[in-house]
Order: structure tokens, then C-alpha cells, then sequence
């Protein structure tokens, strides 16, 4: 008697993926010019669980059970590009001993536990596409490096003196080595410019650093 053969790729969670996706980013079209950005910065899942030996089907059910983040994007092809360490924190959690928990692990990376689980929620949703890489310490300096640097550009002196201009440039310098370029298709979903063009772009562009 022949035996069963194993079964295949479920269709359907692929589209839930997409679903949940669309839900938290709205229906917004990739240009080409998306598609290229996107191939470059980050790896279909199917992709990576091949290369990984992981099964794509059991992925898409932790990210729809809330234990995965969501892909960042959806490719126009239909792939769901996510980031080459998809699984870095649940092995970090893993590691620290709280596999069981990754949700807590993160959490516990903030005083306080309210702003913590907003910041898991988010991770979550698959848009922290603004770092390189994702962790609860590059995702806690972005938000002092963007604060910082807006507090820093909202009471800029009328004449800034060199040392202001040293202090800013090391903050945009820093928070420009943490993030990505982005894409057209960020402005969309996001609803407006990206934390590069208003803390990294933008301050350069205005306070220009005179040469030595």
C-alpha cells in the first residue's frame, strides 16, 4: 500500500498573513521601486525558511497566534518579506531561559510595564521596518535618539553655536546608523514622512555642519 504522502503548503494561512497584514497597514500599492528596496533590505519567508529548515505554515501560525511580529511587507508578487532575523528575540528570550514567555522577556526590557507591552504590540505588528535590527535596546534608543533630536530642533538657538551643531550631528549620526533608507510605501502606511526625514534628513539639511 502506497503511503500518504505528507501534506502541503496550506493556502489559507497565507492569506489570513495577508489579511492581518492589509489590517494593520492598510491596502496601499508597491511601486517598483517598493519591490526593489524591499528585495534588497529583506528575504521572503518562504526563502528563509528553506534556507532555515523551518516550516513556513508553523511560522504563519505564530505570527497570526501573536507570537511572531507579521512580515513587513507584502511584495506585489504576494511574498512576505521579512527581516533576515525574524526569529532573533524568541532565540534571545530562549537563551535568557523564558522560551516559554517570550511577551514577558520583552516587556521586562522597560520600567515601565504599560509602555513595555505597547512596545511588543508593535513589535508585533511587523512595523519596526525603521531599524536594522530589532531589539528591545536599538528600539528603546530610536525613541530617545528621535526625541532628543526633535526636543533639540523645536528650541534651536537662532545661531547655533558649533558645539550645538557637534551635539545634534552625533545624535542624527546615531540614530542615521540604526535605521534603514524606507521607501515610498512606508509614507504611505505610516501616513506621512518617516523618522529619517524629520530626524535624520531634515536636521542635516537645516544645520548643516560648517567644516573645521
Amino acid at each position: 500500500m502506497p503511503e500518504t504522502p505528507p501534506p502541503g503548503p496550506d493556502p489559507t494561512l497565507a492569506l489570513l498573513v495577508a489579511d492581518r497584514f492589509r489590517a494593520v497597514n492598510g491596502d496601499h500599492p508597491m511601486s517598483a521601486e517598493d519591490d526593489a528596496y524591499v528585495s534588497g533590505q529583506f528575504v521572503a519567508l518562504d526563502a528563509l525558511c528553506a534556507e532555515l529548515g523551518r516550516d513556513p505554515d508553523g511560522v504563519r501560525r505564530l505570527m497570526l497566534d501573536g507570537l511572531l511580529p507579521l512580515p513587513g511587507y507584502l511584495r506585489s508578487d504576494g511574498a512576505e518579506m521579512v527581516p533576515r532575523d525574524l526569529f532573533r528575540l524568541t532565540e534571545a528570550a530562549e537563551a535568557a531561559g523564558a522560551a516559554g514567555s517570550p511577551r514577558a522577556w520583552f516587556v521586562a526590557h522597560w520600567e515601565d510595564p504599560v509602555a513595555g507591552a505597547a512596545e511588543w504590540e508593535a513589535y508585533l505588528s511587523g512595523q519596526y521596518v525603521c531599524l536594522h535590527t530589532v531589539t528591545p535596546a536599538t528600539i528603546r534608543r530610536k525613541e530617545e535618539l528621535t526625541a532628543e533630536i526633535s526636543g533639540a530642533v523645536a528650541s534651536a538657538p537662532d545661531t547655533p553655536t558649533r558645539a550645538w551643531l557637534l551635539r545634534l550631528h552625533a545624535r542624527v549620526d546615531e540614530l542615521d546608523a540604526l535605521e534603514p533608507a524606507f521607501t515610498g510605501y512606508d509614507r504611505l502606511r505610516f501616513g506621512g514622512p518617516t523618522s529619517r526625514d524629520t530626524c535624520v534628513d531634515a536636521p542635516r539639511a537645516r544645520f548643516p555642519l560648517p567644516p573645521a
